[in-house]
Order: structure tokens, then sequence, then C-alpha cells
């Protein structure tokens, strides 16, 4: 299920917001579960900063709350997601954010060809994650250094993979932050969806409040993309 938010007039690019899950589940995802609940915050910033400059965001539930192996069930339901933004705004650029396994989603997704930018927070990558999907893309990991549920190795590892195949790669370790962004929120939050906005405004020539792009100058500052640290 698919719902809107920020701009629903003059729309000049669209963000997807995508949620985390189980390894394995069949079981439908609920309006009231933790991992949509989660992304809200997010979906609402990007509405609140970049709405007004013709950003719509769309937020997507998943039909059920695993990747499911093979079957590969968020990543079906985000290209469906990605079709009917496709079929809306064929022309418009599509920047993605993603929690968990909806970063991992987001990674995976990003070979659509509307898509310009990837935040992908705390993703659930292996090691033999491939980079292939985000030729030409604009990425951004962020990772807590404590997160025992997926793995900032693997997500400093794609990263690295990723140097050379991306447009830009970012990686920025979260110092004593664990999965679920509880410690330093208003860094994952500000972090990403400026960092999104930033790209949104250089595709578009939106006019986004320089006050909100500078969340993202940490990255802009950085003289290794690699080594941030928040």
């Amino acid at each position: 299920m698919v719902s809107t938010g920020g701009a629903d007039s003059d729309v000049r690019g669209v963000a997807l917001v995508l949620h985390g899950g189980r390894a394995s589940s069949f079981d439908a995802v609920q309006s009231q579960h933790l991992s949509p609940l989660r992304m809200r915050p997010f979906a609402a910033r990007l509405a609140a900063d970049g709405g007004r400059h013709g950003l719509a965001v769309w937020t997507l539930r998943n039909r059920v709350r695993g990747w499911n192996g093979a079957d590969q069930s968020a990543l079906k339901d985000a290209r469906w997601a990605l079709a009917r933004i496709a079929a809306e705004y064929p022309s418009l650029p599509v920047y993605l954010l993603g929690h968990s396994m909806g970063g991992l989603t987001a990674l995976y997704a990003a070979d659509h060809p509307q898509v310009r930018a990837v935040a992908a927070l705390a993703p659930w990558l292996e090691p033999s994650s491939p980079v292939e999907p985000v030729r030409g893309r604009d990425v951004l990991i962020m990772h807590g250094d404590t997160d025992r549920w997926t793995s900032p190795t693997s997500s400093l590892s794609f990263a690295r993979r990723a140097v050379g195949v991306a447009e830009d790669v970012h990686y920025v370790r979260m110092l004593g932050a664990g999965h679920f962004m509880f410690r330093t929120v208003p860094v994952w939050h500000g972090l990403s969806t400026s960092f999104l906005l930033r790209r949104f405004a250089e595709d578009t020539g939106a006019a986004v409040a320089p006050a909100v792009l500078g969340r993202s100058d940490l990255l802009c500052r950085s003289s290794d993309p690699l080594g941030v640290t928040a």
C-alpha cells in the first residue's frame, strides 16, 4: 500500500520511503507494526522540507513482513511502487530512503532508471551484496557501530566496493548507535533527509532552504567520504 504526502501539485520529484522487516515471514504488515511506524518521521521531514518545493513523498507498506529468501518479497513491493510512480510521473527523479530490510531494498531497487539517490540506514547487507544496482547513483549509508542486528562491517564493505560504480558514496559511522536509531535521533533524521534533498535541489533547481541542506555539510566537508563519523 502506498500513501502520498508532500507536494500534491507541480511535482518535481518523488521520495519513496521503505521500512524494515524480518528474514522470513509471510504475515501481513500492519500499520501499527514498529517497522513502518519508525519511518514516519523520515517521511514527515522530507514532506515538510521538500513538499513546498515540489517533492512528493510516498511511503510503502509491504504486503508481508519478510524478505523471504529468493522470493525477495520487499523488493517486489518496491518495484511495484516504483512502477506506479513511473506511471504517474514518467520523467521525474526519484529518491529512496530505507531502514534495515528497507535499506537493502532501496540499494537493490536503485537500478530503476528514475532513481537518482539512495539513503540506506543500517541496511541488511551481506559481503556478497551486489553493488551494480547503484551504478551512477548517489549513495549514503549510515550504520551504528554497536548494531547487533545488521552488520556495519558489511555496510562499509559495500560502500568501498561501490566506489567507482556509484556516482558518489558516503558512509557515516554512527558512534554508540544501535540498529533501531534510538541514539542521536536528530542526526539519523536530519542527515539522511538533507542528503536526498540536496540531490533533489541539484537535479531540479528547487530552492530548498540553505538551513535544510546545511545538515549534509558534514558529508561535503569530509576529506574521506567513507570515514565520516557522527
